[in-house]
């Protein structure tokens, strides 16, 4: 579980964004940030039960500020993601710790490179019964609900803005969220929500990984 001291910091940090009050509080967060990060090895520990994830890393409290109209120096949130291994398997988890209701677990493909973009979309483009069988199952969106992320107004270039798949290929993301409430981060069963909302997305990035790692033929493209 995550402390009501994470969150209580959390808040104040939010009405303190400065940096003055941060380094006078600072000792407080760096024993709070070994608690967090203590739980995300921990989350990283359950994935590997069933996954094979190579590394989990917990972001850093301060924030770019270089291109920001933001200067506020530190984010309000603590937030990691866990990597799976590549080149076999494809997509990660992330886990975002915020009060107020606004902690979530997110995973799927957030910024899918050009290549693999474009296989994503021509096999939707040639076959998207699967994909579909799998997002709609009752089990796989009692948990994650709907399909997320940025899209095209049209189609991309090459393929029919009247394709029957068209919902699908014009993405350009393919992430699905599920939000926690503050209760249920402070609760026991938290790492036992995670770790199953994790287990659930399964059947899609083996769908994914299997599509990314193959051509439009069926032939690996992972050497030997």
């Amino acid at each position: 579980m995550i402390s009501k001291n994470v969150f209580n910091f959390l808040k104040k940090l939010e009405k303190n964004n400065n940096r003055d009050w941060f380094n006078d509080n600072k000792p407080e967060f760096k024993t709070l940030e070994t608690e967090v990060k203590n739980f995300y090895n921990t989350i990283n520990e359950r994935l590997n039960v069933h996954d094979e994830t190579d590394k989990v890393k917990v972001f850093r409290i301060y924030r770019d500020v270089r291109f920001s109209k933001n200067k506020l120096p530190y984010k309000t949130h603590l937030s990691g993601s866990f990597h799976r291994v590549k080149p076999r398997l494809r997509g990660g988890y992330y886990f975002h710790i915020q009060p107020n209701n606004e902690s979530f677990i997110a995973t799927g493909f957030w910024d899918p490179a050009k290549e693999d973009l474009l296989r994503i979309r021509k096999e939707f483009e040639m076959d998207d019964e699967e994909i579909r069988t799998i997002i709609k199952n009752k089990t796989f969106k009692s948990v994650w609900g709907e399909l997320e992320g940025d899209e095209l107004k049209t189609a991309p270039k090459g393929f029919d803005k009247e394709h029957k798949a068209i919902d699908l290929i014009r993405r350009k993301q393919f992430i699905f969220t599920k939000k926690l409430t503050d209760k249920e981060i402070q609760s026991k069963e938290l790492i036992d929500i995670i770790d199953n909302g994790f287990k659930t997305i399964r059947p899609y990035f083996n769908y994914m990984s299997a599509i990314l790692t193959t051509d439009l033929n069926g032939v690996s493209l992972i050497d030997d």
